[in-house]
């Protein structure tokens, strides 16, 4: 119990404002060479140094920080109770829970879609031990674990409703190869979701490479392909931006 106290301790001193790194060398995953989509600069405190459209991307959370994203106040704190409604869900579609952690969302989102299945995807093999044994103890046997790279999600072509991505997008070492290969994984009329703290929000909580613009986000996404149908407002700390082809 005091190693549990101690963990949970540690993750949310990582993840709040005034921190010292979230993870150490050996749990950050190594991003892939440079190419022309990323410049480097001097590492921010929360921080890589690798800097995509103007975003340096933020330091990565990683298995240890797995108490952190099972917090008994989560649903409270981040209302995430109120981001199914959001999705508008229909009983067979296909989620893909990219960087899906713990799958804290993506075994609530599986009895949402009793016909259809998510695609829990993380690039952590300890992640993937999370979800595999979470999928049991859930009884969902919807929900498909998927060991993706730092590139590639590995989802199938034209497979996908929905991909889900909370809290995720803004840690990626290469967010543009990750969100080219997540459009190719849409169906017609798929949509891509960020769940991203609100960087125009000074009262947000939350360390500043950890937080992303509405205008920032649009813009990321526009360059893969992508534009913003809504951004909806019903959480109290996070964006909900909804966008399709």
């Amino acid at each position: 119990m005091r190693h549990l106290f101690l963990l949970l301790l540690l993750t949310t001193v990582a993840c709040r404002q005034g921190s010292s790194q979230q993870t150490s060398q050996a749990t950050t995953p190594k991003a892939a060479d440079t190419t022309d989509f990323y410049q480097t600069k001097t590492p921010a405190y929360d921080g890589i140094g690798r800097v995509y459209m103007g975003r340096e991307i933020s330091e990565v959370m990683g298995h240890l920080g797995a108490g952190w994203l099972e917090r008994s106040d989560r649903e409270q704190e981040e209302r995430t109770d109120l981001l199914a409604d959001a999705l508008g869900l229909k009983p067979t579609d296909v989620i893909a829970d990219i960087g899906a952690g713990t799958g804290y969302f993506s075994f609530r989102l599986a009895r949402l879609v009793p016909q259809g299945k998510v695609l829990a995807v993380d690039i952590q093999p300890e992640m993937i031990e999370y979800l595999t044994a979470g999928k049991r103890k859930a009884k969902t046997p919807n929900v498909e674990p998927v060991l993706g790279t730092i590139t590639d999600p590995k989802l199938p072509a034209n497979s996908v409703d929905l991909a889900l991505l909370v809290d995720a997008y803004h840690e990626f070492s290469n967010p543009r190869e990750m969100i080219d290969n997540v459009v190719k994984s849409l169906r017609p009329g798929g949509r891509v979701v960020l769940v991203e703290y609100r960087a125009e929000d000074p009262n947000v909580p939350i360390k500043e490479h950890h937080k992303m613009t509405e205008a920032q986000a649009a813009k990321e996404m526009k360059a893969a392909g992508l534009r913003l149908l809504n951004n909806d407002r019903r959480l109290p700390q996070q964006h909900i931006l909804i966008f399709g082809k």
